[in-house]
């Protein structure tokens, strides 16, 4: 089994880091938060004292940050990709954007490291399931080495493009997630003001010509549906601040290329009002609450 160093055990990190120790990989783990790096070494991880340790003689490198700044901050500024043994494999799993991905490898094929990107969706569910969808951006050589690593965390692996094509297709969905889940919680509200039951308002929305991720597998609703995060205060999952970043970088690619996204931008319109109400850490699904008449 190989050697992997993990950088970065957040919500959706530190499921997946799991996952690669459940299925027998010698990890090397590294995260500013101490209890995150505990809940691994726990597990049988190895904790690094920081993120050059965390490198040292492995052959995969997998990192799972917040943002752009962050995995830029990590690979270039701090120079980790100069770390990194030549013959290593790394695979970047944040949602950044694509100009940034590029940058980063770019500037780790000059080094001669192979590298891609390999942003995810499935949520924190899909994460623990090890069910994830990698959505991979470069080389096909450098996939194909990265595939049985990632088949560990996911269940579908598809190669968008070149370096930063993942990011692209990870950007798409989530500006699509972002407006689904706004529309079900506005159309769930209307029902319930009117008299209904979310419960059988849900169950109809997913048998009919409305049906989508949300009503079927993430419901907003409180109650309506298990281990979930609106059956759970909205505790966990993905972030209505991390949405909004997503949303920000789909407003960002729209630009650079002059494209249209008028529900896209509506929905980061939303998100962010929702932010700036004091939910920003809270699952994304609570963007419900915007709706709902108490």
């Amino acid at each position: 089994m190989s050697t992997i160093a993990f950088i970065g055990l957040g919500n959706m990190g530190a499921p997946m880091a799991l996952n690669l120790v459940k299925a027998g990989h010698d990890l090397k783990v590294y995260d500013l938060v101490p209890a995150a790096v505990k809940t691994l070494t726990d597990a049988g991880a190895r904790a690094a004292a920081s993120a050059d340790d965390a490198v040292q003689g492995v052959d995969v490198v997998i990192s799972m940050l917040p943002a752009s700044k962050h995995v830029e901050g990590l690979y270039l500024d701090q120079g980790l990709l100069g770390k990194i043994p030549s013959s290593a494999l790394v695979i970047e799993c944040s949602t950044i954007a694509p100009d940034a991905a590029r940058r980063v490898a770019a500037a780790a094929e000059a080094r001669g490291l192979a590298m891609v990107d390999a942003p995810v969706s499935g949520g924190t569910a899909g994460a623990a399931a090890g069910t994830l969808t990698f959505i991979v951006g470069g080389p096909e050589a450098a996939l194909e080495r990265a595939r049985p690593v990632l088949e560990k965390m996911g269940k579908n692996i598809f190669h968008a493009g070149p370096a930063g094509a993942g990011q692209v297709a990870k950007i798409c969905n989530n500006m699509l997630l972002g407006i689904l889940m706004a529309g079900t919680s506005e159309a769930l509200a209307l029902g319930v003001a009117n008299g209904l039951d979310p419960k059988v308002l849900s169950d109809i929305i997913a048998k009919s010509s409305g049906r989508n991720w949300a009503t079927e597998l993430y419901n907003p609703w409180p109650g309506v549906m298990e281990h979930v995060p609106a059956s759970k205060g909205y505790a966990g999952g993905f972030g209505v601040d991390l949405m909004l970043k997503d949303l920000g970088l789909a407003a960002e690619a729209a630009l650079s290329t002059r494209s249209s996204i008028p529900l896209g931008e509506l929905a980061r319109n939303l998100y962010s009002l929702h932010s700036a109400g004091g939910s920003g850490r809270l699952d994304f699904s609570s963007i419900v609450n915007l709706f709902r008449k108490e």
